[in-house]
């Protein structure tokens, strides 16, 4: 029993030691364990951060790399800069030798004329001293006059020059100043223009019965009458503005009477016809008083009247008699001279054009020929025959009245002309300049009264130039129709460029 109790006291002992055995073991395992994941983690890192490090380092050797190549490029395209410049400046010794040979040759040639002048003062020095004291002071005298005539002769070239620039830029402020203090409405004539009726039930009195009565008008007026849905309407058509005009006042007398029927028609135009002289004449008067101008002939008022219906190129001519006496009067001002000479010569400029279909010849002369023989001053008559250069102007006045004439004319709008047709024009004008050889480029300018041409300076000399001008000329007289008259300029110029590096 003690044996049994001693043996199993052992078994116990040797199995709590057993025990302990196996918890140390595997405590130590535990221990051991976590060792090696913390061996395993600082490893990890350490293997991290070394691998951080060489990234950086890899990274900062690449960089440097990288500024070193681009300081290798950058000294490269400096190098090729260098070389660049280098023949460059080669390029430019061999001009300046090449140069240098010239100025060597040219200094060898006076060298050799300053020689020949030398000896030419050595015999003229030799004759001098065989010369008494006056004949010597003659060739001094001579010489001294030549050098001056020289030296005087530069001088007025260049007040000339100087003169004639101021001169430029006056004239167009003035012209400037003038067309614009003076901006008139143009009204372009029609060949028909519209009446209008008290009522609806005028047009079957006009008509009559089976139209007796319009024919009956048509007939005495000569102009047609036309009767459309036209409310409270009806249109005088007819070229002739005087006949047209008759026709209205005619028609808005009868209306106003009341009676329409032929034999009271026949008798209201007669009627008008005869009263239209007086009408002229009022309407002359309105534009002389408004000019404040005297002792103008009753005859030429009553023309200045007639132009009221009369149109050139769709501007009414006394519309455009007016423009010229106001810009002429204004241009005038500007340069001290007699305004109302300039605002005469400029009102009655175009005074033949009132009888310019009933008498042969420019109407130009023929006004001139109207005005010297109604008693109008040489100076007007003068400035009336040359505004359009068939005559020379000879006086300040002429001149002005050709620049007035030609403003009037040319302003936009001034004379009737749809766009297509005008914009059509300029390009056969331009395209008519560009068949020419050694044109570059043609430019219409100033509504196509003046046509700049550009010619190749390489293709064209100045004396070609000059040539080319007057082949254009006879191309654009023979080739197209405008009216006035068309200035060609043919220009030249030759540019050296160079670029400093």
């Amino acid at each position: 029993m003690e044996a049994s109790v001693l043996f199993i006291s052992l078994i116990s002992a040797i199995a709590a030691f057993v025990a302990g055995y196996a918890l140390r073991i595997y405590g130590a395992q535990r221990k051991a364990e976590a060792i090696l994941n913390e061996a395993k983690l600082q490893a990890s890192e350490r293997l991290l951060k070394l691998r951080d490090e060489f990234e950086t380092s890899t990274a900062n050797q690449r960089q440097e790399f990288l500024q070193l190549e681009k300081r290798l490029n950058q000294r490269e395209e400096r190098l090729d800069e260098k070389l660049k410049a280098l023949d460059d400046k080669e390029q430019a010794l061999e001009k300046k030798s090449l140069l240098i040979q010239t100025h060597e040759q040219e200094l060898q040639e006076k060298k050799a004329e300053l020689a020949e002048l030398i000896e030419s003062e050595k015999q003229q020095l030799r004759t001098v001293a065989n010369m008494d004291v006056q004949q010597a002071k003659d060739l001094l005298l001579a010489r001294i006059e030549t050098e001056c005539r020289s030296e005087s002769g530069m001088i007025i070239k260049r007040v000339e020059d100087e003169t004639k620039q101021q001169a430029d830029v006056l004239s167009r402020k003035i012209l400037l100043n003038s067309m614009q203090r003076y901006a008139a409405d143009y009204t372009i004539e029609a060949t028909a223009c519209p009446v209008s009726l008290p009522s609806e039930e005028m047009k079957g009195r006009i008509i009559g019965r089976e139209g007796r009565n319009i024919r009956a008008f048509e007939n005495a007026t000569g102009c047609d009458l036309i009767v459309d849905d036209s409310p409270d309407t009806v249109t005088l058509s007819c070229f002739d503005m005087v006949r047209r005009e008759i026709a209205r006042q005619s028609l808005e007398q009868l209306m106003s009477d009341g009676r329409i029927h032929p034999a009271r028609i026949e008798e209201v135009v007669n009627q008008k016809t005869r009263e239209f002289d007086q009408h002229l004449i009022k309407v002359g008067q309105e534009v002389v008083d408004e000019f404040h101008l005297e002792g103008i002939h009753t005859e030429l008022v009553r023309l200045m009247g007639r132009l009221r219906y009369r149109s050139s190129y769709g501007q009414n001519v006394l519309s455009h008699l007016k423009e010229t006496g106001y810009l002429c009067g204004m241009v005038a001002a500007e340069l001290g001279l007699n305004v109302k000479m300039a605002q005469r010569c400029g009102l009655l400029h175009d005074i033949g054009k009132a009888v310019s279909h009933e008498v042969e010849g420019p109407h130009a002369i023929i006004g001139a020929e109207l005005a010297r023989k109604y008693g109008e001053s040489e100076e007007v008559v003068h400035a009336i025959e040359a505004h359009h250069e068939d005559v020379p102007p000879k006086s300040a006045m002429a001149v002005l009245t050709i620049v007035g004439d030609a403003i009037s004319g040319s302003r936009p709008g001034a004379r009737g002309d749809t766009l297509e047709n005008y914009i059509k024009r300029l390009k056969t004008l331009e395209g008519l300049c560009d068949q020419f050889q050694g044109v570059d480029k043609a430019y219409a300018i100033q509504a196509g009264r003046e046509v700049r041409v550009i010619v190749e300076p390489d293709t064209v000399t100045d004396l070609e130039a000059i040539s080319l001008a007057r082949e254009i000329k006879r191309k654009v007289e023979h080739s197209l129709e405008y009216p006035g008259q068309i200035k060609i300029t043919v220009v030249r110029e030759t540019r050296s460029v160079e670029y400093a590096r």
